[in-house]
């Protein structure tokens, strides 16, 4: 018997549920599908969100032939398959899950293919694509990010599997307890509704009956509501202001929460933004512990961050960088951006190179004329 989340996989983009940022009317996927065009992406987001959904919505909907492969399942030979079928059919629709695993022998020879548009991508991932994805992929292939239901979305879909169960009583109390505990995810919620549906009496699915499948702790967080915002930025606001007591107290929040993700990308500004030159050996320490997170998943993960947290908190700090480069842009913005000095331009013969002068260092304009006394970076 078919699950219940697939049964309810909708066919068009118009019953997708949530997502508008992206398929609401006049949105960047809605008009492609009205244009009848479609171009290499990658969908990236949090499970049960509707990546695969979404994409075979969209390949239905423009009448397209399409393969689905896993980068970590499928071998090389099955792409070779797809790519038979892409020049007998003069092009295909290739869905591929878990995208961010893609190994180099996989991308080496789907990368032609991809481009000269006989193969049409379109990558589903729950890894930030800007991290884990192979930059030669990535600048082929638009990235769209799919969001988190957020809970109305969630007891939408609900009402709607309601109406595919005979003879189910189920309480409003009962459907908002699925959405809250579903944390955005719209399988999980379907997944629980049907569980708790099979295993009640006379199909009459209560709080206790819900309860008894899951009871998660309240502490977990609905990231549909501002407090979760919240916890991130005081997640920051702790590191910057080096107390380490309340950087794990919130971290531990994120962890319970179980969202990675978030976590490795505002570590990640942090990093740069609140520490920077201060202890710029801070950036590819971070970086080896989010690999080591990704790497050992949950709960584990939580041993590697937690030693970053606390290194980042005990850091000292400077913002120096990232003020001076924003003068600069502020600059740009305002049009002070007049033409590069001559002896500076492409192959010029004024140009003095500095290696060869003592202490690889010779004095020589390099701002422009009206920019040249133009200070951004104070130490």
């Amino acid at each position: 018997m078919r699950p219940l989340a697939d049964t309810l996989r909708p066919n068009k983009l118009e019953d997708v549920i949530g997502q508008k940022h992206l398929i609401g009317k006049d949105k960047v996927l809605y008009n492609l599908v009205k244009h009848g065009k479609i171009f290499s992406m990658i969908l990236y987001g949090p499970c049960g969100t509707g990546k695969t959904t979404l994409a075979y919505t969209l390949v239905n909907e423009l009448n397209l032939k399409c393969e689905f492969l896993n980068a970590v399942i499928n071998s090389k030979k099955d792409l070779d398959l797809v790519i038979d079928k892409a020049k007998d059919n003069g092009g295909i629709i290739l869905i591929m899950d878990e995208i961010h695993r893609l190994n180099k022998d996989k991308q080496d020879l789907l990368l032609p293919y991809l481009e000269n548009g006989l193969i049409t991508l379109i990558g589903l991932t729950t890894a930030n694509p800007f991290h884990s994805i192979n930059p030669a992929i990535r600048s082929r292939c638009q990235l769209f990010e799919v969001k988190s239901l957020t809970k109305s979305d969630i007891k939408e879909g609900l009402n709607k599997a309601i109406k595919h169960l005979d003879n189910i009583k189920i309480t409003d109390e009962s459907i908002d307890y699925i959405a809250s505990l579903s944390n955005g995810d719209l399988r999980y919620a379907y997944n629980l509704l049907e569980i708790a549906y099979y295993s009640s009496i006379n199909y009459n699915v209560t709080l206790d009956t819900l309860k008894e499948i899951d009871n998660k702790p309240s502490l977990y967080i609905d990231k549909n509501d501002d407090g979760y915002y919240d916890v991130i930025s005081a997640l920051q606001k702790s590191i910057r202001g080096s107390d380490v007591n309340a950087s794990l107290h919130y971290l531990a929040r994120l962890l319970v929460a179980e969202d990675l993700d978030i976590i490795f990308r505002r570590l990640s500004v942090i990093a740069y933004e609140d520490i920077g030159l201060a202890n710029p050996a801070i950036g590819p320490r971070l970086e080896a512990a989010i690999k080591a997170a990704e790497r050992v998943g949950l709960p584990e993960a939580r041993i590697p961050l937690g030693e970053i947290v606390i290194d980042m908190a005990l850091s000292p700090k400077s913002n120096s960088a990232h003020i001076a480069l924003d003068l600069a842009i502020n600059d740009v913005k305002m049009g002070n951006a007049p033409k590069v000095p001559n002896h500076i331009k492409t192959n010029s013969k004024d140009y003095k190179y500095p290696h060869n002068y003592k202490g690889s260092y010779v004095k020589q304009q390099y701002l422009p004329d009206v920019l040249v006394n133009r200070n951004y970076y104070n130490s």
